[in-house]
């Protein structure tokens, strides 16, 4: 085993004194070039290696979400991640299940505090009173990516123009010649569902279509969500000639429902998700849809952050990014076939 070289091994080597090589190596300019040159031989040769330097303290922030990582919350984390290094900020991601006592979110936020957290980021999650009252106390700034429950007035949010993609989506159908359009939707209390809803009836509304009360349907934005709305939209005695899926998720699992009862997309069955993720490209037809930036939203997001843990105002509590309709293969003008071989 090789011995460990030190600054007396170095200086005897030297002809010089220890207090010289210390010197030599803090970068001091009272020793001589010749002294100098021929001591840092001596720690070429000898492969000195010092102390090791002080770590580098580097700002810290908390990703959270809550279930299942979907391709949407995979999105916003890599946007995130890649934001928070080009921050150089390190970003820590985690899943909590939903904790309604007070003590828990206490707890909870101790250990965020105690790990030298300078803000926490949660993804599509449901957040209580106590978690909110638990993040306040500790003067941890908090960060939301489309929350799953309304959020309150002063909690600072990330979304999209939800509102809007609800009715593109909405009105690209209508222009196919569609008026037997349902929703198929996520959580209601989240925002960002009741706001593609609201865009969803505003096309329809506008458009003279009537909207049964069985063609709303609300539940996640997975994709067993869809598997099973979309069979119980289909199964209808008059079903819908199109649907709109409030995820891209919930649009591949209405595919597999119509695919089960031999329904074909779009010839039989028009289709149009949301958010854009890479399960919309790789669906088979590919799957129009509308576009989210979630990326840019989870970078948005941790600037945000960012700027509540350095003390600074933001212009808003709530920001949100613009939505696009992005035409792929999945929506098409409605068969003329009867309404029984749809069922």
């Amino acid at each position: 085993m090789r011995r460990r070289v030190t600054l007396s091994t170095v200086a005897t080597s030297a002809g010089v004194s220890v207090a010289t090589v210390s010197k030599v190596l803090n970068g001091r300019s009272d020793v001589s070039e010749a002294t100098r040159a021929r001591v840092q031989e001596v720690l070429r040769q000898h492969d000195y290696v010092g102390r090791r330097p002080e770590p580098i303290e580097r700002a810290t922030v908390e990703l959270f979400f809550q279930g299942v990582m979907t391709s949407y919350s995979l999105e916003v984390v890599q946007g995130v991640l890649e934001e928070g290094k080009a921050a150089g900020v390190d970003v820590v991601v985690s899943s909590r299940p939903r904790m309604p006592s007070t003590g828990r979110a206490a707890k909870w936020v101790r250990e965020l505090t105690a790990t030298g957290r300078r803000a926490a980021i949660g993804v599509t999650s449901d957040l209580t009173a106590a978690d909110l009252a638990a993040l306040s106390r500790a003067r941890l700034p908090l960060v939301v990516v489309d929350p799953l429950n309304v959020a309150q007035p002063d909690v600072t949010s990330v979304g999209s123009t939800n509102f809007a993609g609800g009715l593109a989506a909405t009105q690209h159908l209508l222009s196919l010649g569609h008026r037997r359009i349902a929703y198929l939707g996520g959580p209601p209390t989240a925002g960002c569902n009741q706001a593609r809803m609201n865009g969803f009836r505003g096309a329809m509304e506008a458009a003279g279509a009537p909207v049964p009360k069985e063609y709303v349907r609300l539940h996640d934005f997975l994709y067993d969500d869809g598997l099973l709305g979309g069979a119980a939209l289909l199964d209808l005695p008059e079903p819908p000639t199109a649907i709109f899926a409030g995820s891209d998720e919930v649009a591949l699992g209405v595919m597999e429902a119509a695919r089960a009862r031999g329904l074909r997309v779009p010839e039989d069955l028009s289709l149009v998700g949301f958010d854009d993720t890479q399960v919309a490209r790789l669906a088979s037809p590919p799957l129009t849809t509308v576009r989210q930036p979630l990326q840019e939203m989870g970078a948005v997001a941790l600037r945000t952050a960012l700027r509540l843990a350095a003390g600074e105002k933001v212009d808003s509590h709530h920001v949100e990014l613009a939505t696009r309709l992005v035409v792929r293969g999945s929506a098409a003008e409605p068969a003329r076939l009867p309404s029984a071989a749809l069922s």
